[in-house]
């Protein structure tokens, strides 16, 4: 196929709501790293939370954005994308104004009322509610608008797309941090996140198809639940990929901590963070086209090698250097198997459930979350404060990550179920 084809085939392969929902998820990604960036030092420094609770904390942030998303899938299909996208914008923007309000007199009697760390805890899940139904709508909106033979391309885009939200949400947290306090970090999110509100209100429209079923009905719903979570194939293959996201979110959960602490106490976190979006910015096409021979599964297998191997750079080489080389690792992986999993997840979805199915798509990044705050908090405190040998926790992390790409080499091998199957 020659390259004008390709473009072809990308102008004619793509209707408007997978732009539309795609640009919004650009400014979406903002708002969540941006925040996500700052938020352990916002903890630790400005609320003073132990290394134990940040970590925790910043777990939680992550986690249930994550793992509210099989609820936010089903949500999406019964509602519509369009409605389903306004109302999370809504929330999102009232979700990260409240966490850079935290601080703020008017909110002193409630923050005397109950313990900090209950306060704070259920603040920290507020933007899941909203970004539980972002997540499947935008996938979902890639899945419906994109022809099959661009569809691959179409997660390509997708995801980068996501990372120069990513890209540029650190960047714009260094930037408010720096000149206005952490405070306005969150306070920029939520402006972010509501200007998308307009957007998918005036700009998006539902993408159907002829052959698409109506929305289901609330016992549908469940029953598209029970298809995916039994046979129990799918769901075990869920399970063990929340290794690698265990793996991947320390560097938001642990490495600012670890670089303050016992790297360089005046580094700029956020800008090092960048690190991971801006090298998916620039590779994801070229990493993607070299590896198009690879089997989707195979890919996920090989990027999680490749991600979990990241951070023993940072244990032999634990400077700011080797922080940022770490991430590119890290990112690397990333590129490898995100793509290739959606492309995978996508195709087992029948007609009418890619919400749903897409919803649990994301349910490891949830899972890893919640679990990889409490774990990489648990090590950096136990081999920093306690052994004083802090680089030892970035083996134990890594460590995890091995032990998954094993464990699918074993499902892959055993238990996978074939591409036409829905679970």
């Amino acid at each position: 196929m020659s390259f004008h084809q390709r473009l072809e085939e990308i102008r004619t392969g793509f209707e408007r709501p997978f732009w539309v929902a795609n640009i919004s998820e650009i400014f979406e990604r903002l708002s969540y790293y941006g925040a996500f960036s700052s938020l352990a030092v916002y903890l630790q420094e400005k609320l003073n939370f132990s290394t134990q609770q940040t970590g925790t904390l910043t777990g939680i942030f992550g986690g249930m954005v994550w793992f509210l998303a099989i609820f936010g899938g089903a949500v999406a299909d019964k509602l519509g994308f369009r409605r389903a996208l306004s109302m999370a914008y809504l929330i999102l923007a009232a979700a990260y104004f409240l966490i850079g309000s935290i601080g703020a007199s008017w909110l002193a009697p409630v923050r005397g009322a109950v313990p900090l760390s209950l306060f704070v805890g259920v603040i920290l899940i507020l933007p899941a509610l909203g970004i539980a139904m972002v997540k499947p709508c935008v996938v979902g909106t890639t899945a419906r608008a994109s022809k099959e033979n661009v569809r691959t391309l179409g997660y390509s885009i997708y995801y980068t797309m996501v990372n120069i939200g990513g890209t540029a949400g650190p960047f714009v947290a260094n930037w408010a941090h720096t000149r206005f306090g952490l405070e306005r970090v969150f306070r920029i999110s939520a402006l972010s996140v509501f200007a998308m509100f307009f957007l998918i209100l005036f700009f998006f429209r539902d993408p159907r198809k002829p052959g698409d079923e109506p929305a289901p009905s609330l016992l549908q719903v469940v029953r598209n639940f029970r298809a995916v979570i039994w046979p129990p194939r799918f769901l075990i293959f869920l399970l063990i990929f929340t290794g690698y996201w265990i793996v991947f979110w320390q560097q938001y959960t642990s490495l600012p901590g670890f670089i303050h602490t016992y790297v360089n106490p005046s580094a700029h976190v956020e800008l090092i963070l960048i690190t991971d979006a801006a090298i998916v910015v620039c590779l994801t096409f070229a990493v993607n086209y070299l590896a198009r021979k690879i089997p989707p599964f195979h890919a996920v297998i090989l990027g999680t090698v490749v991600s979990s191997a990241s951070w023993l750079v940072l244990a032999f080489w634990p400077t700011v250097t080797g922080a940022v080389v770490s991430i590119a690792v890290l990112a690397l992986g990333e590129i490898i198997q995100q793509p290739p999993y959606y492309a995978y997840i996508s195709r087992l979805a029948p007609p009418g459930q890619q919400g749903t199915y897409m919803g649990f798509a994301f349910l490891p990044i949830g899972i890893g979350s919640l679990v990889g705050g409490w774990f990489g908090g648990t090590m950096m405190h136990h081999f920093g404060e306690v052994a004083h040998h802090p680089e030892r926790a970035w083996w134990a992390i890594s460590s995890v990550g091995f032990a998954t790409a094993l464990l699918l080499w074993i499902y892959d091998r055993a238990i996978k179920p074939a591409p036409q199957e829905p679970a």
